[in-house]
């Protein structure tokens, strides 16, 4: 494996990673309320770019990290339009 492929896969770990507590946070207590629904939204189109981008390219650590973000940032965007719905 390529340093930099190395390299990919431990910040990718790292900034899928920093997405857990707050899943787990908004999956336990379904609040929402102090998320922005403006920033998720857009930051989903931006973890499903690069994912896109990461398998134009092949490279494992974008998959991977950004297909792992998605999830995670899908689960609290579709818990934030709950709620919205909801109120």
């Amino acid at each position: 494996m390529e340093i930099l492929e190395l390299i990919g896969l431990v910040a990718a770990f790292l900034t899928t990673a920093s997405f857990l507590p707050q899943a787990v946070k908004v999956i336990r207590t379904k609040d929402t309320r102090s998320i922005s629904l403006r920033m998720y939204l857009m930051f989903i189109l931006g973890v499903a770019l690069w994912f896109y981008y990461g398998w134009e390219k092949e490279s494992i650590s974008m998959i991977l990290g950004n297909g792992i973000t998605l999830i995670l940032a899908g689960v609290i965007l579709f818990y934030k339009l709950k709620e919205k719905k909801k109120g």
